[in-house]
């Protein structure tokens, strides 16, 4: 085999997973995949040396720099700090819930124009097509907890419409464990492992978690769920999707309609018997990890059909139950599910760490067409709390793409806060949620403004009798200063002091500003000072500074 010239790097050779290193060894040359064709237009051939962040030429990245051949290591080595700095940062904060999760990316193509309903984009034309990223999770276990336990399954959708992006955040059961959001950090304090042996793993099977069900009685009907053969799936492909809370379809005029999201498997829904799900776990952790990146990879897309349940706001109250209760769902029978498009996953992530561990999902992210609803549960999704692992994680996007650390470059919320007028305006949210939000700015802005009057006041009057900057005592009085070398006094005014330290202002300029002061306070000044917590009084006598 022939040699590249000394010094001179040959480039790499393409390789698919099981190749050996000698390319022309026929019988390790496998066939290329769609996995290989996609990773080429990410892909570059080595330059002559490697470079630091900065473009720097590395000449060696195994040894840091020392003081002599047995020093110690320099910090001017910024080679090593680079190096260590990349390494330190490499992992972010597990999540506390939905922790286990695999994702994929995909198309959301609608069946017909939705403009009646919604003026969001997604449905904006019949055949329409919309990116999305589907991120699925296990709740209760950690991030290297298996795929099959009895658990609730996370269900998240980013949509990257025309007009932002929207997240549908929801689960594979209808319902959920509370009805007020407040309650959330409770539950899931006790369905995590017991604090003293931190079991069991990924399930609440253990007293903690029943005794906080027992004392929450709107946790049955989510109870007899978690029971049943739905928190068992077959696949990732062959669950259900639903959106949990109740939103709001709003259209270009305004009208707002009550509406519940659900996603349909067109595979339809299968599920795993209890033994399956144990044997499953010892023999592959990763079962259902390793059935959608398979599946998607042999062109077996996995899909699903969006549905809703739409409800007109007059008929709010015709049902025998909240229909803003998380805890209840809305009987298909009463309330057919409407189809109104499909989803399609069709391609697997490039890096799962920058994607599919770093995307974040919020329920406040929505855009223009889907508002919110006085859900309590929702409201609290929706809080400033609940969105740590957005501000603190990349965003990923499938529209364009980065050769850094992430493979997606990184997007911002659609709406951010404060939004801009035009953009407050699009939201379209109705007519009294408008006045009230308008009366309560203005509000705050009034309270706000004649708040900060009187605090300008406040502290003008306070520091009155202070002349900054600091000024010497000892060139303001024959060499005589106030004996703490803290304090000095100059007809009832307060002269902050440093003995020995020199400003070089003038004499002149000093008797002017402590004229000014006099005339603001009407020549009479505060007689105790507060220095670091101790009250230091002065007489006026010789050690004072005064005419």
């Amino acid at each position: 085999m022939s040699r590249a010239p000394k010094g001179t790097a040959s480039p790499p050779k393409a390789r698919t997973s099981g190749q050996s290193a000698d390319a022309t060894d026929a019988k390790s040359l496998h066939q290329e995949t769609r996995k290989t064709a996609d990773l080429v237009r990410d892909t570059a051939e080595p330059g002559e040396a490697m470079t630091a962040n900065q473009g720097v030429k590395i000449a060696d990245d195994q040894h840091s720099l020392k003081a002599g051949p047995r020093g110690p290591t320099l910090m001017e080595d910024f080679l090593l700090r680079e190096k260590i700095t990349h390494f330190d940062h490499e992992r972010i904060p597990e999540r506390v819930v939905h922790a286990r999760g695999t994702a994929a990316h995909g198309v959301f193509r609608a069946y017909e124009d939705l403009s009646d309903l919604t003026m969001a984009s997604p449905f904006g034309a019949a055949d329409k097509e919309t990116p999305v990223f589907v991120r699925f999770s296990t709740v209760a276990g950690s991030r290297g907890s298996a795929d099959t336990p009895r658990d609730v399954r996370g269900f998240a959708v980013k949509f990257y419409a025309d007009d932002g992006i929207w997240d549908l955040v929801g689960n594979n059961i209808p319902v959920f464990f509370i009805q007020d959001a407040i309650k959330f950090p409770d539950l899931i304090h006790a369905v995590k492992p017991e604090p003293n042996n931190e079991i069991p793993q990924a399930a609440s099977a253990h007293d903690t978690f029943w005794d906080f069900v027992s004392l929450t009685p709107e946790s049955m009907h989510m109870l007899m769920w978690v029971m049943s053969d739905r928190a068992l799936p077959r696949s990732l492909a062959t669950m259900e999707g639903f959106g949990v809370h109740t939103f709001r379809m709003v259209n270009a005029a305004g009208t707002s309609r009550f509406v519940k999201f659900h996603w349909k498997p067109l595979k339809g829904v299968h599920s795993l018997v209890w033994d399956e799900s144990q044997k499953i776990s010892g023999k592959d952790p990763d079962f259902h990890r390793r059935d959608l990146f398979e599946s998607i990879e042999r062109g077996d897309y996995p899909e699903w059909e969006l549905g809703v349940q739409v409800v007109e706001e007059a008929d709010e109250h015709s049902f025998d139950f909240d229909l803003l209760d998380a805890t209840k769902l809305i009987p298909e029978e009463l309330v057919p599910v409407r189809r109104i498009g499909r989803m399609t996953l069709n391609r697997n992530p490039d890096n799962f760490f920058a994607e599919t561990e770093q995307v974040a999902f919020h329920t406040g992210h929505v855009i223009p067409g889907i508002d919110f609803t006085n859900d309590p549960l929702l409201q609290g999704g929706c809080s400033p709390t609940w969105i740590r692992s957005f501000a603190a994680s990349a965003r990923t996007s499938p529209n364009c793409r980065s050769t850094g650390r992430s493979a997606r470059c990184t997007t911002t919320s659609a709406t951010p806060w404060p939004a801009p007028r035009s953009t407050r305006a699009a939201l379209r949210i109705s007519p009294t949620v408008s006045a009230m939000a308008a009366r309560c700015t203005r509000r705050r802005r009034r309270t706000r403004s004649a708040a900060t009057r009187r605090r300008w006041r406040e502290r003008r009057s306070a520091s009155a009798a202070r002349v900054s900057p600091i000024i010497s005592a000892r060139r303001r009085c024959s060499g005589t200063a106030c004996p703490t070398g803290r304090r000095a006094y100059r007809g009832g005014l307060r002269l902050r002091t440093q003995p020995g330290r020199e400003r070089g202002r003038s004499h002149a300029r000093d008797e002017r500003v402590a004229g000014q002061r006099r005339r603001r306070t009407g020549g009479e000044g505060r007689g105790a000072d507060r220095h670091r917590g101790r009250t230091h009084r002065h007489a006026r006598g010789a050690d004072a500074i005064g005419p």
